[in-house]
């Protein structure tokens, strides 16, 4: 950035070519992101037109659509038309309709419908990430043919690391990589070589689930099929880490309670974070309504015995932050697919034997504390401390279930993470504490 800015400043564009040159295009594409609208243009002038069209598909959506206005929509149309299939899909989604026709006006009939319907995919669907830039084969041909027909086309395509055998109405019969197809004996056939096994997806699956894929089979790419096994596209991993990225996002969003928000944090208004974020905080605050109203239906015992409300606080805050381990960590075993739903007896069985063994250490840290430090009697201190066992043990045993009830009903489990956990469990450990002390006390 600061070579850039320098040249720039000392008007020495011939350096500044030759410099941008040597970079990434991933990397001048966030140089442009910091630059001003005239000096982004500037830089993007110098570039050739393969570098410029790399750049160009390198920058974040929202930047894309920005930057669209600074150049002229002729030279606009050609960057477009030289994208890859996934990435014209991603920019168009961005840009407003009226810009989408001039753009597409002189495209061909067959392309328009085809960028239709991807625009028609379940958003967040394989459908809508896949690419159609792909090889494919039939299995009459040889080994020799095939690698001369990857010489032919590979250039334009999205990945020619993995191929695809079809027949002739499309329906997807097997697969082969670039490696088998370099070692196997130049007159074989195709059918004699390739996989026959192979794993593929419907354009209605979900992305997380194409992203779990890729990771069980260490996949480079996934054929994408319709509902006739019809291969329709393939989903490539560098359009699954853009995925994850989404999904890990998404979930801390969640997690946080709050809106899941696409654009980075610096590029979003402040009026668009007060909108994702006060719904949930709102909902949030009304749900601590039942705390106080709790509170207030045990006045008596509490203007009885004072020490009691003292310790509120540290067993709502112990129990909370039980619970948002229990959360946060079936959160996590749910999304790598360790847990699933036919595992929710294991999951409450093991978090009990956890969650007994950490209550009894946790209260007699809290008893030895209550009896030797605050000089509590010794009545209130056992109260206090077998109730700590008992919040404890409800925190793990709903933070660790509702997750897993939350992805059987087809809620995001992200959902039931902090937040929500610790409004719930403020309510259940009062309850919980004000029945130990009632039935104790007498009161």
């Amino acid at each position: 950035m600061e070579q850039v800015i320098e040249l720039i400043d000392k008007k020495q564009f011939k350096e500044l070519r030759n410099y941008l040159s040597t970079l990434h295009p991933f990397d001048i594409s966030e140089i442009m992101e910091e630059l001003n609208s005239k000096h982004s243009l500037l830089v993007f002038r110098l570039l050739s037109k393969d570098m410029a069209i790399e750049v160009f598909s390198h920058m974040e959506p929202a930047y894309q659509a920005k930057f669209s206005e600074l150049i002229a929509e002729e030279e606009l149309r050609e960057i477009v038309n030289e994208l890859n299939f996934d990435d014209k899909i991603d920019y168009l989604e961005e840009i407003p309709a009226v810009l989408v026709k001039k753009i597409l006006k002189n495209t061909p009939e067959s392309e328009r419908k085809l960028i239709n319907q991807f625009f028609n995919y379940p958003e967040y669907s394989a459908g809508s990430i896949m690419t159609i830039e792909f090889i494919d084969f039939k299995k009459q041909m040889t080994v020799k043919d095939s690698i001369a027909r990857i010489r032919k086309i590979g250039y334009d395509k999205e990945t020619i690391y993995t191929c695809y055998v079809t027949d002739r109405f499309r329906k997807l019969e097997g697969i082969i990589s670039l490696k088998d197809l370099i070692l196997a004996d130049e007159y074989a056939k195709i059918e004699d070589v390739m996989q026959s096994d192979f794993i593929s997806v419907t354009t209605t699956t979900d992305q997380e689930t194409v992203a779990t894929t890729f990771r069980d089979y260490d996949l480079l790419a996934l054929p994408v099929v319709d509902s006739e096994n019809r291969l329709v596209g393939i989903i490539t991993v560098d359009d699954v880490i853009d995925v994850m990225e989404e999904e890990v996002t998404e979930d801390f969003h969640l997690m946080a309670g709050m809106q899941a928000n696409e654009e980075s944090y610096l590029d979003t208004s402040v009026k668009d974070l007060v909108k994702k974020r006060f719904p949930w905080l709102a909902i949030l605050m009304i749900s601590a309504a039942f705390t106080r109203a709790i509170m207030e239906g045990y006045d008596s015992l509490l203007s009885s015995v004072i020490l009691l409300s003292a310790n509120i606080p540290m067993l709502m805050g112990t129990s909370g932050n039980a619970g948002s381990q229990a959360s946060t960590l079936m959160v996590r075993s749910i999304a790598v697919g360790d847990v699933v739903f036919k595992d929710i007896f294991k999951v409450l069985w093991k978090e009990l034997r956890v969650s007994i063994s950490i209550g009894i250490g946790l209260a007699i840290l809290n008893f030895i504390s209550l009896i030797f430090f605050s000089h509590y009697p010794l009545d209130i201190s056992l109260i206090v401390s077998v109730t700590l066992i008992a919040t404890i043990t409800v925190a793990k045993l709903i933070g660790s279930s509702l997750p897993i009830l939350a992805k059987k009903i087809g809620l995001d489990p992200a959902i039931m993470a902090n937040p929500m956990i610790s409004t719930i469990l403020d309510a259940l450990v009062l309850i919980t504490y004000f029945s130990i002390c009632s039935m104790a006390l007498g009161i």
